[in-house]
């Protein structure tokens, strides 16, 4: 048997939630905001094992809980809110995040 141990390089720089949470800010300028991964939920799933390279690849960092409350979603539909949601987090979600769940409220709701 061999004493092998292979070191696994990691990103450098925030992590996904610090990145999605930065881009919530600038682009709802929120009144609360949470960004909570939940990867620890889904460690057996077969996306864990494959998943797409990008910084979803570190441990943990594929499946997110967010929790918005801004001004910029009053009058629009539960759609309109997660299309935007999606639209601003884009690039994480093409670099390996699997899951977004999005509770996006307008103030008072």
């Amino acid at each position: 048997m061999s004493n092998h141990t292979e070191t696994v390089a990691r990103p450098t720089g925030p992590s996904v939630a610090d990145a999605m949470k930065a881009k919530l800010e600038a682009a709802f300028a929120p009144l609360s905001l949470e960004v909570i991964d939940e990867s620890h939920k889904h460690a057996g799933h077969a996306h864990a094992v494959t998943a797409k390279p990008g910084r979803a690849d570190a441990a943990g960092e594929t499946h997110f809980k967010v929790k918005v409350v801004s001004q910029s979603f009053q009058g629009k539909s539960r759609v309109d809110r997660h299309r935007a949601i999606n639209a601003a987090l884009a690039h994480e979600l093409d670099a390996g995040v699997h899951a977004l769940a999005i509770d996006a409220k307008a103030p008072g709701e």
